[in-house]
């Protein structure tokens, strides 16, 4: 995890809950899935980019079913598509990774600037390097408007809505021929898993040309416990905050003491980094009322619900993940993969040697763009799993 200070400019933009262009219009359950409600041009970043940039709010769904407000920013390099056929269209999944809506990519995207939104900029040069291929991109706020974290069809339908949104505003080459890809590292590569498992019962019109995910989230259990008492221990909190909050039928909120429900109160809608940078050596232990919270029936059953794995996806996808990440440990990605090929999965997959997770998402993050502008092109892929 990451830290920085950051100016807000004069011309402060507002946070997504004080921005009347993030509110629900009455009438948003009249709009098909992926919809657009409304869209606006912004700025990216607040900078003079040669990419031209729009935030569209569209329709979609929660885990329930419940129509929902979805925001997405759609990116299009200032520069003509040389390849054959329409603009490819690449999902692009930040790790979000927060509580609140402050952390949300949109805002940090528009020029929020704010240290909240550092999981997004810190993600901007593969951005780039999308753009520089000459891909448009959409960047869903795939945790929806109340930053639920740990959500999994709550993320996958964000992002197939968004993408759905994105085809339908049609910028700069964008068309109904388009490939589409989805990308996403860490928290990214959750949302990005989920879409693909729930695209065909979802949205068969989504059809992927292949997707890549890295430092892929897979047993929850083990990742809290991982970090618990130590630098990343926020990321356990962050864990256990997000199905006491938004998992209230499994009862993890009763098992917190009296420090528990007040850190729920005070960093409910905290994002992931100031969690970390919060409670470094925190023990989950210290907020719960008996020991081994991170092994009780309750939260076990909380965090099962929300692992990937029910299905695998149907479309050719570039997995990958380094054999020492400190944060998600391997063990629970190579089970995911297993799975994932026994249910009749084309998978290529990496187990990189490149120490930790930060790491790792830097530098093999031009193999996972490689391996997506190949099918953007049509190259073919072997059916079935092969590790390189």
């Amino acid at each position: 995890m990451l830290s920085l200070s950051l100016a807000v400019p004069g011309a402060a933009i507002p946070r997504p809950d004080d921005d009347p262009f993030y509110a629900a219009p009455a009438d948003l359950a009249d709009y098909p899935a992926g919809a657009i409600v409304r869209s606006r041009p912004i700025t990216l970043l607040g900078l003079p980019l040669p990419v031209s940039a729009w935030q569209v709010q569209y329709r979609t769904n929660d885990a329930g079913g419940i129509p929902t407000p979805g925001m997405a920013t759609v990116l299009v390099p200032n520069l003509p598509w040389w390849g054959a056929g329409e603009r490819p269209l690449l999902s692009y999944q930040v790790p979000e990774d927060s509580l609140g809506t402050q952390c949300a990519p949109s805002y940090a995207l528009r020029g929020g600037w704010e240290a909240s939104g550092i999981t997004t900029y810190t993600d901007t040069p593969f951005m780039a390097d999308a753009l520089r291929r000459g891909w448009a991109l959409v960047v869903s706020d795939h945790q929806g408007p109340w930053s639920r974290f740990l959500d999994g069809m709550n993320a996958g339908y964000a992002v197939l809505d968004g993408i759905r949104a994105a085809r339908a505003l049609a910028p700069g080459g964008v068309g109904a021929a388009s490939p589409i890809g989805a990308y996403g590292y860490s928290g990214g590569a959750y949302a990005t898993l989920w879409a693909a498992q729930l695209q065909p019962g979802y949205a068969p019109d989504v059809e992927f040309a292949g997707i890549t995910a890295g430092g892929v989230p897979a047993d929850w259990p083990a990742i809290a416990r991982g970090v618990d008492g130590g630098a990343q221990a926020g990321l356990a909190l962050l864990i256990v905050l997000s199905v006491a909050r938004d998992h209230p039928g499994y009862g993890v909120a009763g098992l917190l003491n009296e420090r528990g429900r007040a850190m729920l109160a005070e960093d409910g809608s905290s994002c992931g980094t100031d969690l970390v940078l919060k409670h470094v050596n925190a023990r989950v232990d210290d907020f719960a009322l008996e020991p081994n919270l991170l092994s009780h029936p309750a939260f076990l059953a909380a965090t099962a619900a929300q692992e990937l794995g029910a299905t695998a996806p149907r479309v050719p996808a570039y997995l990958y993940h380094s054999t020492t990440d400190d944060v998600i440990p391997v063990a629970g990605f190579t089970a995911l993969v297993d799975r994932y090929c026994a249910l009749g999965a084309d998978l290529t997959i990496t187990h990189s040697a490149l120490p930790g997770h930060n790491p790792t998402a830097i530098v093999e993050a031009f193999g996972a763009m490689n391996y997506l502008g190949d099918r953007f092109a049509g190259v073919p892929v072997a059916a079935g799993c092969h590790a390189r």
